[in-house]
């Protein structure tokens, strides 16, 4: 799909994607889209083709005065059963002379909220600005993912004592791989930006170099964030598999406990049930007796385990 927007009068705008000084969206293009977008921008295909390979990594790169950006931002991934994992995709960012062009395998939250909810600072023209703007809202998207990552993360811990199952031990792998997504990625993004900010690959007033140290300031944040978490959750795992097996072991006991008590009165009826002669088989109250003594062999069997903490 090939949208394409420029800024008029303050707000975003519809154009053609020939238009001078242009957004073009790129979301999981066709071979034909891009080189339509290639023919009538002159952006290198090896360019647009680049950041629809899903393992490609943050990188920078320029050739024919076109600068190449990709880096990796965070999306939501809905597994089923109200489970929602979080991965991370390639978003590339073509910068040439007349175009700033952005292409993803699919829509992102990232350039979604441009699109809807455009700065004021927003500017096509504008396009080292308007790069370091998606890098900063990228950066607050990890943020935010980290910290739903972070609220999961209590909320199953509430649960530990009483856990017995798999279920949460699950879902908590399911959050370690997803912060590992996040560490590696935010890693790759930071280098790339530090090269930017490093080697003066882009054009940039002394408003763009402080809007870059603030782009840097919130990466680093979500590395150290993402490092916590990873952290609480690796620990988090080791004692969470220790407790469902301690849990198992609680009930194991108690099972055992109530089977050693419940033998007792089936072995004593067990013998007066055969058909041999037995002391006091003749007497009438001779059920009664047996009855009481079992009872009270059973009783003094659950103290004495109870002593000992075995039940």
């Amino acid at each position: 799909m090939i949208t394409a927007y420029k800024t008029m009068d303050g707000a975003l705008s519809s154009v053609d994607i020939s238009e001078p000084h242009n957004w073009i969206n790129l979301v999981n293009p066709s071979k034909q889209d891009l080189e339509t977008v290639a023919e009538k921008t002159g952006a290198l295909l090896e360019f647009l083709e680049a950041p629809l390979d899903p393992e490609e990594r943050s990188r920078i790169d320029t050739e024919d005065e076109q600068t190449l950006i990709i880096i990796n931002v965070p999306i939501e991934a809905d597994e089923g059963e109200n489970q929602t994992s979080y991965d991370t995709i390639p978003l590339g960012l073509l910068i040439i002379e007349n175009h700033f062009i952005t292409i993803s395998l699919e829509d992102v939250d990232v350039l979604e909220d441009f699109i809807n909810r455009p700065l004021r600072s927003t500017s096509t023209l504008k396009k080292t600005r308007f790069a370091l703007q998606i890098f900063y809202k990228t950066a607050t998207y990890y943020l935010k993912f980290l910290k739903q990552l972070d609220r999961k993360t209590n909320e199953i811990e509430r649960s530990l004592h009483r856990a017995m199952k798999n279920e949460r031990l699950i879902k908590l792998l399911g959050l370690e791989k997803s912060l590992v997504y996040f560490m590696t990625s935010l890693k790759a993004n930071e280098i790339v930006m530090r090269k930017i900010f490093r080697v003066n690959l882009l054009p940039m007033y002394e408003e763009d170099e402080d809007l870059l140290e603030d782009v840097l300031t919130e990466v680093h944040q979500a590395i150290d964030m993402a490092e916590i978490n990873t952290n609480i959750l690796s620990g988090m795992m080791d004692a969470f598999a220790s407790i469902i097996s301690n849990n198992l072991n609680v009930v194991m006991k108690i099972l055992t406990s109530i089977t050693i008590i419940l033998t007792i009165p089936t072995m004593i009826f067990s013998f007066y049930g055969m058909n041999v002669a037995l002391p006091g088989a003749d007497w009438p109250f001779t059920g009664l007796v047996i009855v009481i003594v079992t009872i009270i062999i059973a009783a003094v069997t659950l103290y004495i385990m109870r002593k000992k903490n075995m039940f």
